[in-house]
């Protein structure tokens, strides 16, 4: 795509805007970007994506005023990031971060994909169907160790024979654990 501002150069950025339902589309170069930077973020240059990565992993603007939370800034045992620091740029500065923060992240990232904490995957549709039973046979095995850990063995017992129904599916398939 060819920035629509000069013609010249590929487009580096795209931007979509939405006004009263009307999508507009804008392919700019970095240098067209650059020298429209001033109108496209209202009179601040300085705007980066490290700015707008770290406005969304600031969930409680608190931390940075309060004086509390400062006199208990985590720090990386590796970098010496803080966690003050990681916040303004958007980016860790080394891999042993995500263990150093890793009790102030969960809110971040819960909040960042939609509620989901956990990592689910996509599955190939033609193996979609086995995958999606193998699953849930795991997840029904988890929630009958609970179950009996807890001592609920009817509920368990129904639990079991769901899944030895899945099991007989599954081997019906071809597909055996």
């Amino acid at each position: 795509m060819i920035c629509q501002e000069c013609h010249e150069r590929p487009a580096a950025l795209h931007f979509t805007k939405t006004v009263n339902g009307e999508v507009t589309e804008v392919y700019l170069c970095d240098h067209c970007a650059h020298e429209k930077g001033e109108h496209l973020f209202s009179g601040h240059p300085a705007f980066s994506l490290n700015n707008l990565l770290g406005g969304l992993f600031n969930p409680e603007p608190h931390f940075s005023t309060n004086p509390s939370f400062r006199d208990q800034e985590t720090h990386c045992e590796k970098c010496h990031m803080t966690f003050q620091q990681f916040l303004q740029s958007g980016k860790f500065g080394c891999a042993h971060c995500y263990k150093s923060f890793e009790s102030k992240l969960f809110s971040i990232l819960k909040r960042l994909h939609g509620g989901n904490t956990v990592h689910q995957g996509k599955i190939p549709a033609r193996m979609g169907g086995k995958l999606h039973l193998q699953k849930e046979v795991h997840q029904l095995r988890e929630k009958l160790q609970e179950m009996i850990n807890s001592e609920q063995f009817e509920e368990a017992a129904g639990v079991r024979d769901q899944i030895r129904a899945l099991e007989k599916k599954l081997s019906g398939e071809g597909g055996g654990l």
